[in-house]
């Protein structure tokens, strides 16, 4: 590709939200060195700002264990991303789980967090609707968010378990979160999770099987609550063997009628079992639609308003009210 193409492409196509030393472009996957030689023949001032400033408006990518993951200490491949033939990027070989944070600009922030878990069937991770596009929103709308990469237990040749290695990546982000509460400006009492598909299989795993938090560690993220103070389950894989009682988080569920047999009607299942348990549950089942909406710009119906309806329900529930 000529530099002159890359320069175009990277001022246009940028994705912001790959781990910081990656770019795509047509479906290829560039690392920063090789982008900068492209970049090293370019005359101009212009261009090379407009091509940095991509990098520039990158999150910041979080490691959940620095030193590397639990279980994942012999892996060393990194991620790969393909681009769907819609622009999604999907990611899968995920051996170093991470957040990438999306927060409020100064000021507008409501104290309120929540960390999302994208779907892809434990196999693969759909970055954009159900990750950054949402987290976007939110943040714009005062909710700090926190878009997760968890270890994939059903990819192929996999080592991984759902509930040994995915499962305690959505722990650790929620006790990541709470750690550096002070630092984002986020009150550590409302600090939720939010989860598409199998995503929502782990949200749902997270807040209906509530983990003691471990008070002997020497990590200090271990000594923080995992268990969110809200859930937001979006057609959700649903787990068995749920605990549910009172004290189980408010719950704001979303499917649509022509989903699969056990979304479409296990969702407002569950539904009655949270109530008939004595937990606060909103459920919102829509007519015409069915699997993995999430947040598209393309999106149109009532569907497409799910995350205001999401927003309207955590000011009812206080918890985007500053404290």
């Amino acid at each position: 590709m000529r530099a002159s193409a890359l320069m175009n492409y990277s001022c246009m196509k940028s994705d912001p939200h790959l781990p910081f030393d990656r770019f795509v472009g047509r479906g290829l996957v560039y690392s920063r060195e090789v982008i900068m030689l492209k970049l090293s023949g370019l005359k101009t001032l212009p261009l090379w700002l407009c091509a940095l400033s991509a990098f520039a408006a990158e999150p910041e990518v979080i490691y959940l264990w620095p030193g590397g993951a639990p279980g994942s200490e012999s892996k060393a491949a990194e991620e790969a991303v393909r681009v769907s033939p819609g622009n999604d990027h999907v990611v899968s070989a995920v051996h170093r789980p991470s957040i990438t944070p999306y927060l409020p600009p100064k000021g507008t922030g409501t104290g309120a967090a929540v960390v999302i878990a994208p779907g892809g069937g434990h196999r693969e991770l759909w970055m954009d609707h159900e990750g950054y596009n949402v987290a976007k929103w939110l943040s714009e709308h005062g909710v700090a968010a926190f878009v997760l990469k968890y270890r994939l237990a059903r990819e192929k040749d996999s080592t991984y378990t759902i509930e040994g290695h995915a499962l305690a990546d959505t722990r650790r982000a929620m006790r990541l979160v709470r750690s550096r509460a002070a630092a984002w400006g986020i009150d550590s009492e409302r600090v939720g999770v939010m989860g598409f598909s199998a995503g929502g299989e782990l949200a749902a795993l997270v807040a209906m099987r509530a983990e003691a938090m471990a008070g002997g560690s020497s990590d200090p993220i271990d000594r923080e609550s995992s268990k969110p103070a809200f859930q937001a389950l979006i057609y959700p894989a649903i787990p068995g063997d749920l605990k549910l009682s009172k004290e189980t988080p408010p719950s704001f569920l979303v499917c649509g009628e022509n989903d699969r047999q056990n979304i479409s009607q296990g969702l407002p299942e569950l539904y009655l079992a949270l109530k008939k348990a004595g937990a606060s549950a909103e459920l919102h089942v829509y007519a015409g639609v069915g699997h993995g909406f999430g947040l598209r710009e393309s999106t149109r119906g009532p569907v497409s308003g799910w995350v205001v309806r999401l927003r309207e329900w955590m000011e009812v529930r206080n918890l985007t009210k500053a404290k």
